[in-house]
């Protein structure tokens, strides 16, 4: 099977990408060199936003381009205090997809798509894909419980096809994708692609740590959590001695990790404290959140990044899907989505002689 042999789905024909997988935008992880290299290898990378300041994202733009021609696509926050000029950045630059971890406003969606942009948010359940298909999105990447990160409590498998009965739109499932079978198996249940984030944090070109990485790959399928701890929603990381400490901790001291992270994220990310008010608020409306939860969200960033970037186990969360138990090596990114897409060909090939 040859290398450079491809697979068409409404994934590829709506992006313009070679290969139905996509890197997604992991805060701290998918940068320019992540998402350059996923582009170049065919796939679909996707930059994460949500830990840059405005400028910061206008240069990693910039980066890509002069780096690659690929598709590839930038995530965005809808709540975020400056998402209207991120959204205007995206159009100026010719960005080919924007993709969302929250739905954003109807309007936004229709900004984007007058203007060439393929909207892509993410999904937890098939009530809010109908929503956004609805609004005009282009697609939804579904993640099933055994993702990483923030997610739900519904397998992949009943995620995903309770989903694609829902919408006509085109699906991308991830929650536990890491090779070709994983790739055959969601294009068997009728997914446009998968995506990935485990899978591509343990690749050369992740700027990840190499020492954080080898702590990834030492863990088993058992060795993750699905913590509240963390920023007071469901949030699936590696089992560590911070993560048990946090699990075993009190609210007071939950929210004074929470006040102390607040503080050093707005440094960051150059939000104003108004700013910082206005998205609480809006969380607020769009989920059953105290307010004590909304303050442990800047959590998130900071811990993950203390991980992350800086290296440091002891003082970061390690966002992980339970697929960490099923890796052992460190492709590059070419490789990994060369094999994955060859893998998943032969199979297919195989599953046709079925019949």
């Amino acid at each position: 099977m040859s290398a450079g042999a491809s697979l068409r789905t409404a994934l590829t024909e709506l992006t313009g990408v070679r290969h139905p997988v996509v890197q997604t935008g992991m805060g701290w992880v998918a940068g320019p060199r992540l998402v350059t290299a996923t582009a170049r290898a065919g796939g679909l990378g996707i930059l994460a936003s949500a830990t840059m300041n405005y400028d910061e994202l206008a240069a990693a733009i910039s980066e890509i381009k002069q780096r690659t021609g690929a598709p590839f696509g930038v995530n965005l926050r809808a709540d975020a205090e400056d998402a209207d000029r991120r959204v205007d950045l995206l159009i100026a630059e010719g960005v080919r997809v924007a993709s969302f971890a929250l739905a954003p406003r109807q309007e936004m969606i229709a900004k984007l798509k007058d203007a060439g942009v393929v909207v892509v948010p993410s999904v937890g359940a098939a009530r809010h894909a109908e929503t956004v298909a609805n609004w005009g999105a282009d697609a939804v990447i579904v993640q099933g419980g055994e993702g990483g990160g923030h997610t739900g409590g519904v397998a992949t498998t009943l995620l995903l096809p309770s989903v694609l009965d829902a919408v006509d739109i085109p699906v991308i499932a991830a929650g536990g994708f890491y090779d070709g079978r994983g790739l055959a198996a969601a294009l068997a249940y009728g997914a446009a692609g998968v995506a990935m984030g485990t899978r591509f944090l343990l690749t050369k070109e992740s700027t990840v740590p190499y020492d954080v990485k080898q702590a990834y790959l030492g863990r088993g399928l058992a060795d993750t959590v699905v913590t509240r701890k963390v920023d007071g929603i469901p949030h699936r990381v590696l089992r560590t001695e911070l993560v048990d400490t946090l699990e075993r901790s009190g609210r007071m001291r939950g929210l004074t990790y929470a006040a102390r992270n607040t503080v050093r994220l707005r440094r960051l990310t150059g939000v104003t404290w108004r700013g910082l008010i206005r998205e609480g608020l809006a969380m607020r409306r769009s989920g059953d959140r105290s307010i004590a939860q909304l303050m442990m969200a800047a959590n998130t960033p900071m811990l993950l990044r203390a991980g992350l970037v800086e290296g440091d186990t002891d003082a970061g969360v390690l966002a992980s899907g339970q697929v960490v138990g099923m890796l052992d090596d460190l492709p590059s990114v070419a490789e990994l989505i060369d094999g994955i897409v060859a893998d998943a060909r032969q199979r297919l090939d195989e599953l046709a002689k079925l019949r």
